[in-house]
Formats: structure tokens, sequence, C-alpha cells
């Protein structure tokens, strides 16, 4: 992690300590309020591709104070974002997945209605392991078996990865990975742990469409009774705790693989490897889209929000920075959709969200 990251961390507690009242009543009217520090809660995932559009817009406008940015995870930057409209309310959330219509449905209700959003990039659902690990390929019924609360709806007594699939080794079933609050857990789930579960249960295909509650229960829910340990929102750590115990196994974005290649590496999913390409052609299980979402009447509200927006569509290109941080560029017309989404302003249409 940079000092300049570090600097922005250090930032959060003493961020807009004066002049919120002023902010408030100008972001709600659309005018130009008085905070002059845009703020960033959300995915630990997009939080280093963020920081990395925020080192670049202060290099382009030096006069900038430092954006604000705090990794809380998806979830819990969605409850963050989606409290207000004002000073004392996020401009920007980072999402590893997208928003739910449950969460545009509490942003609406307190007023936060008209909200851009923008796909940065894609990114994989990592399953990694210390270059001294056991060498595991896996499956999504693997991990569904491993990890899921009630595999075949009875408790999961599974405790090597043996007792999931003879072809696998006698090591204890031990996973770091994100908390509930996290879009990458929530990927986790709904990319490779429903799928696994359809794969050994299909009579869960026609449960999930006439009841996704119940799936939810049956499929995606993970156990906890230590086979799974939820190691916060710091994927860092994840990775060094995969150094100290090379048997178990970490889940993150590929971002965080890519960085620590000398570390750790990608565990193949139903035979495919984490890669680059892999993610990109969507050929990987864990492939997802990743996303920024912003307040329309922060826009004219906060000094350098629409700069920072237009900092971020320069940088997300197959040749950009964020690139070489970790990010998947996205398809080029994606790309040019999300650039037209911050020219415009365009307000997501929520009738498309789920």
């Amino acid at each position: 992690m940079s000092r300049f990251v570090q600097a922005l961390a250090a930032t959060i507690l003493l961020a807009c300590a004066g002049g919120l009242a002023g902010c408030v009543d100008q972001a709600a009217g659309g005018g130009a309020g008085s905070r002059d520090q845009i703020t960033v809660v959300g995915s630990s995932t997009v939080y280093p591709f963020t920081t990395t559009v925020a080192e670049q817009y202060l290099a382009n406008n030096p006069r900038a104070r430092p954006p604000v940015i705090e990794s809380t995870g998806t979830g819990a930057g969605f409850r963050l974002f989606c409290a207000g409209i004002g000073a004392s309310h996020p401009d920007i959330e980072d999402a590893s997945r997208r928003l739910r219509r449950t969460e545009y449905d509490a942003c609406a209700r307190n007023g936060v209605e008209a909200i851009l959003e923008i796909q940065i990039g894609i990114d994989g659902v990592a399953i990694a392991e210390a270059l001294d690990g056991p060498g595991l390929a896996l499956t999504p019924a693997d991990l569904y078996r491993a990890l899921a609360d009630a595999p075949f709806g009875r408790p999961n007594t599974a405790r090597l990865w043996r007792d999931v699939n003879p072809a696998l080794p006698a090591t204890p079933i031990q996973v770091y990975g994100p908390p509930a609050t996290s879009g990458t857990r929530d990927a986790l789930a709904e990319l490779v742990m429903a799928k696994g579960c359809e794969a050994v249960e299909p009579d869960t295909i026609a449960l999930h469409e006439r009841d996704p509650n119940a799936f939810a229960t049956r499929c995606q829910r993970i156990r906890e009774d230590g086979a799974y340990v939820d190691a916060g929102e710091n994927d860092n750590l994840i990775v060094q705790k995969l150094r100290s115990n090379p048997n178990a196994l970490g889940i993150f974005g590929y971002g965080y693989l890519e960085e620590n290649a000398g570390v750790v590496r990608g565990v193949p999913l139903g035979g495919i490897i984490p890669t680059y390409a892999t993610i990109a052609a969507g050929t990987y299980p864990g492939a997802r889209p990743l996303y920024i979402y912003v307040k329309k009447a922060h826009l004219r509200a906060i000094p350098g929000l629409r700069a920072f927006l237009r900092q971020y569509a320069a940088l997300w290109g197959a040749d950009g920075p964020l690139v070489k941080r970790g990010l998947i560029a996205s398809p080029i017309d994606v790309q040019r959709r999300s650039a037209a989404i911050i020219a415009n302003e365009t307000a997501l249409d929520p009738r498309t969200l789920h």
C-alpha cells in the first residue's frame, strides 16, 4: 500500500469537519455545496482502483483536496451511500456487484433517486493458495460441498477436502474469505456456490425460480463452524494468512492475486485458472463486472466530482494504469457506454435491477 493510500485512509475521520449544513442544502438542491472533498465508500476489490484514480486526479488538479476513500465492503457501502443526500453522506460507492432493487428502494426512501451506474471493468472471484500449498484443483460443486452450511439439506460435516471429493487430498478445509457485507462474498455465493449446488442437486434449479430465498438458504448460505473464516475486508491480510498457513485457501478479487503473484497462485475452478484472459473472455466461472455508483445531485455540489469521473474513464482502458493494478478492462462497447453515462450524467433506470 502506497504512502498516498495510507494518507487517504488517515483522513477518513477528519473529512467534512465544517460546513456540513451548507453542503446538505446545496447538494439536495443541485447547487455548489460547501464540502470540497470527494468521499467514497464500498468494495475492497474496487478500492485500489479508485485510489489509483485519486492519485492521478490530484496530480492533474494539485489544488484539490485528497479524496477520502474508505474500504467498507460493498453491502455496508451501499447502506452508507443510500442513507441520504448531502455532505454527511458519500458521493461514490465502489461496488463489486450490481446494486440490488431492494438497495435502490432504500436509497429512494432517503431521497437518493438519481444515481449513475458506471461499469469500470471486470474482475474475477479468485480462489488462491500459497505457492507451497497443496496444489488443489476444484469445481464449483467441490466448493458447494465444502462451504455450504447445509449441502443436500443436511448440516455440513465435511472436515477434509477428501470428504467432499475422494480425488482431493486429506487436508483440512480452511478457507479465509470476505465477510457477509462484501460483494466478493455475494459473488462467490451467486457465481460459484449456486452453480455447484445446481450441478449436484438438479431439483434446486426449479427451486431457484420458484423461491429465491429458499434457494439462497439451501445453496448459498456459508457454514459458520470454522471451516470458512471471515477475514474481514482487508484482502492483503488474507494473503498474509496463506503465507503462514499454506494448506489454507483464500478468496479475493483477481487484482490481489495478480499483485501477489510471487506469494500466491490461483486455484483452477472447473479446470480454468483465473487469468486476465479467462476472466476477460468470461470462461472463468467467477468472472463479474465492477462498478462505481454516483449521486447525480452531488455532481454539481461537490467540487471536482465530475473531473474525478472523467479521470476514471481516462484510466480504465486496456493499456491504462488500472489494468496494471489488476483490473480487467471491459469490452470497448461497455467502456464507451460507461463514458457516455459520465458525459451525459445519465441516471440508472431502476426497472433494470433485480
